[in-house]
């Protein structure tokens, strides 16, 4: 999550979208797992003139994480279930779409919960020795029933306690397009369309859907690009 400064009432561009500024020039943007090179931002700013910023991106490594145990029909879904996950990723990903003018975002983010790191952002999973989608959050192991904070304020936009692969979901809009998403719960707290406050509990951890054990699974979003809760925590202001 890369947060920046303008002259208010610029108008900025990245990665063929228009960006909202705030009347105080903040603006935020995400950069995905794979970006690599220079990216760059457009600015307009009030008087006319234009501005390039051009941003390095340094490459991180991804190890590759095995996960073994995983319920079987989870891995390699028959026609019926598979088409019962894209039906329920759909519904997830038309939240995400959300481009509200809230600044919750701007908040020093802090942990939903306590516990040991069990899966980092980014690593390449292998479930049952067949290759997955790299890992898109944070996997913390909690206890089930461990009440799940709010990480910052925002408002809930999708809550759903049973989907195939993620189980208990939910959905926290931060504004601007970044949102928080909690998975694998076992009880949900809050409803679509409810506002909470940084430090409310939302819900607790579980090990519902996909998942070998209890623990939350925090991911974060610029719109679809899926960003790195950990990095997002190392921000303080």
């Amino acid at each position: 999550m890369v947060v920046g400064k303008v002259e208010p009432g610029s108008e900025v561009r990245y990665a063929g979208r228009s960006l909202r500024v705030t009347s105080y020039g903040t603006v935020v943007f995400g950069v995905g797992r794979d970006a690599e090179g220079t990216l760059t931002v457009d600015v307009r700013h009030a008087d006319g003139s234009k501005e390039q910023s051009r941003i390095a991106v340094t490459a991180r490594d991804w190890p590759i994480e095995r996960v073994d145990g995983v319920p079987p029909a989870t891995v390699d879904p028959p026609p019926a279930i598979a088409e019962r996950i894209r039906r329920e990723q759909a519904r997830v990903a038309a939240v995400r779409d959300r481009d509200d003018a809230r600044t919750d975002f701007t908040q020093a983010f802090q942990r939903p919960v306590e516990g040991r790191t069990s899966g980092r952002f980014g690593r390449q999973r292998i479930y049952n020795g067949k290759p997955g989608t790299p890992h898109s959050g944070w996997d913390i192991a909690a206890a089930t029933g461990t009440p799940v904070r709010a990480p910052a304020a925002g408002v809930v936009t999708f809550a759903d306690p049973d989907l195939y692969l993620t189980g208990g979901t939910l959905v926290l809009d931060h504004g601007h397009g970044i949102s928080s998403n909690f998975l694998h719960l076992s009880r949900i707290d809050v409803k679509v369309g409810d506002r909470v406050e940084q430090g409310a509990t939302i819900a607790a951890v579980g090990a519902t859907g996909r998942a070998t054990g209890p623990h939350l699974h925090w991911g974060m979003n610029w719109f679809d690009v899926r960003i790195d809760p950990q990095l997002v925590l190392e921000r303080t202001r």
